[in-house]
């Protein structure tokens, strides 16, 4: 999508969010009652369970780059995780992965075709998983099967097809077992984001089970597939209402839910600015130099 397109659509969609929001909180007053019965320890605990899926985001980062035998050190790594996400989520677009690509190519000189490869590959595990979470809580294992299948075939043709066109072949040298650790730092993400989601659903006298929670979790998470607004605000909110009959939540519950996801993830937010601020992120990583690249 064009870029001029994206800046103008994403403030247009979060505005129609809040204004769906005003208006859904001015004749459900439950969910204000909900929020308020959520003690502050509950918001503690999710924002700690959110530092642990950010570890996870750099454990992530670390395997996925040794798929070309790709290195950083683990300070560095957090350092790039925290920059990455703050502006992911304040800045236009998809400036998040945009950055970490302009800053592995210039500085430990890895290609950009080899960094959307593993980004690809990431994406296509993140999928798969999400599509097990999503059927395989309240589904019957056959249609479960269908989708991961059909995911899983529509995952491996995109990898098949830009391995292609992109000319990474059987010359370069990949890291295969980092193939499958990919996979396991991405079920562990998807894993903490249950638990928080579950914290969340829980806290919130929803007393969902655990099937649906791996269904309400895979849902969420398809939505930023399609994200154009920081976070997939609208998105993330517009899929889990619309899919009420597969994870059977109720939309107060997914709207007080959400609610308190967003807060504890601006949290997170805030102790990231903090730390790249601290520790000088910007002199470290150079983003001075990046930043014409960034916003191109």
């Amino acid at each position: 999508m064009n870029r001029r397109l994206r800046l103008v659509l994403a403030p247009l969609i979060v505005a129609l969010t809040l204004v769906a929001f005003g208006y859904y909180i001015s004749r459900h007053h439950d969910t204000v009652r909900m929020l308020g019965r959520v003690p502050l320890l509950t918001l503690v605990e999710l924002v700690g369970l959110y530092i642990v899926f950010f570890l996870t985001m750099v454990l992530l980062t670390r395997v996925s780059l040794r798929v070309f035998h790709t290195r950083i050190a683990p300070q560095e790594n957090m350092l790039l995780n925290a920059y990455s996400s703050l502006i992911n989520f304040f800045g236009p677009g998809q400036s998040g992965p945009i950055f970490r690509g302009a800053y592995l190519k210039k500085r430990h000189n890895l290609p950009v075709k080899r960094y959307l490869f593993i980004t690809l590959l990431s994406y296509a595990f993140y999928a798969m998983i999400s599509a097990l979470m999503m059927f395989g809580g309240t589904r019957p294992w056959w249609q479960t099967a269908l989708l991961l299948v059909l995911v899983g075939g529509a995952s491996i043709g995109v990898i098949i097809w830009y391995k292609q066109r992109s000319k990474i072949g059987p010359e370069i040298s990949v890291h295969w077992p980092s193939m499958g650790w990919i996979a396991v730092a991405t079920a562990l993400q998807l894993g903490v984001q249950a638990i928080i989601y579950a914290v969340e659903l829980h806290s919130l006298g929803a007393h969902a089970s655990a099937g649906q929670v791996l269904a309400y979790t895979g849902v969420a998470n398809f939505a930023l597939f399609v994200a154009l607004t920081p976070g997939a605000i609208g998105f993330r909110e517009s899929f889990l209402l619309f899919s009420t009959r597969l994870h059977h939540i109720g939309s107060s519950t997914i709207v007080a839910a959400n609610v308190l996801d967003r807060g504890a993830y601006l949290v997170l937010l805030a102790l990231l600015a903090v730390a790249v601020v601290t520790l000088h992120a910007k002199r470290q990583l150079g983003v001075a130099q990046l930043e014409n690249i960034t916003n191109k």
